[in-house]
């Protein structure tokens, strides 16, 4: 589902670019690595949730970046809002949770 995302323009990989998408609040959906940094991941959610937009740790590094056509990914966003809560219903149909403003 994210290579269909990324191949419809609608994915944002990698730290910087992921950033600007949610400070743009152009993100939907924000995935980090399960691997990345501890200091990684809590930027990603302070970020998120000063945004309200949902974000999980799924994968690693290598699963990310295959996903978009790259070697290694630590994070992606989703702008499009229907692949975002297409992809949020099979995450969480995977067991995987997601963290959202509130909870």
């Amino acid at each position: 589902m994210i290579g269909i995302a990324k191949r419809a323009g609608k994915v944002m990989s990698g730290a910087y670019q992921v950033e600007q998408a949610v400070h743009k609040r152009q993100a939907r959906l924000v995935i980090a690595a399960e691997d990345a940094s501890d200091n990684t991941k809590k930027h990603i959610s302070d970020m998120c949730r000063y945004r309200r937009i949902p974000w999980t740790a799924a994968g690693d590094k290598a699963s990310l970046g295959r996903a978009v056509g790259q070697e290694s990914r630590t994070c992606l966003a989703v702008t499009d809002a229907g692949l975002a809560a297409a992809i949020m219903r099979l995450l969480e149909e995977e067991g995987i949770t997601l963290e959202r403003e509130g909870e």
